[in-house]
């Protein structure tokens, strides 16, 4: 697969954003998974009716590989700035992969209380699931070898575009 053939990064979020609109609670409060999930978060909140406030987590030290993997170079701040309890969240993440990253959100998420229900958003769906994880929303699915990563990238206008790389000690999503 090469980047010729991914889809627009920026059309896509538009069919997600397409999908979530009228589906998700008025309320429910965006949580981007770091770094291209919580870019995604807070494109989403203004693309969606409702008020939808936004936070980031960051699932580094949540991860079940962080002994064989460890931290990645740059660390974040998960940054929660509603309750948690009994809220309506939305996870959303980049690229839905092993389902690793997002069962380390979630368990992450219950350290600051029960919420009412998670969803998940993903930008790009491309299987290879190792845990029991599907999104609730998702702007595309795709098929790619094991030995290739899709990376989100932002550009300094906030634009986003897609590319390919070798999988190289890429935490898996």
């Amino acid at each position: 697969m090469t980047s010729a053939i991914l889809p627009d990064a920026e059309a896509t979020l538009a069919v997600l954003a397409d999908k979530m609109r009228g589906a998700i609670a008025h309320d429910a409060r965006l949580i981007g998974i770091y770094s291209g999930g919580a870019w995604l978060a807070e494109r989403l909140a203004g693309m969606l009716d409702g008020e939808h406030p936004v936070g980031y987590i960051d699932v580094s030290f949540y991860r079940d590989d962080y002994a064989q993997k460890g931290l990645r170079a740059k660390l974040e701040t998960t940054t929660l700035p509603f309750e948690v309890a009994g809220s309506r969240i939305v996870l959303v993440d980049d690229v839905l992969y092993t389902g690793r990253s997002v069962r380390a959100a979630i368990n992450e998420l219950f350290d600051y209380g029960r919420p009412e229900a998670i969803e998940l958003a993903v930008l790009i769906d491309r299987g290879g699931r190792e845990l029991p994880i599907e999104a609730t929303y998702v702007g595309a699915r795709l098929a790619v070898a094991r030995d290739l990563s899709i990376v989100l990238q932002r550009h300094l206008d906030g634009g986003l575009e897609l590319s390919v790389e070798q999988a190289g000690g890429a935490a898996g999503a």
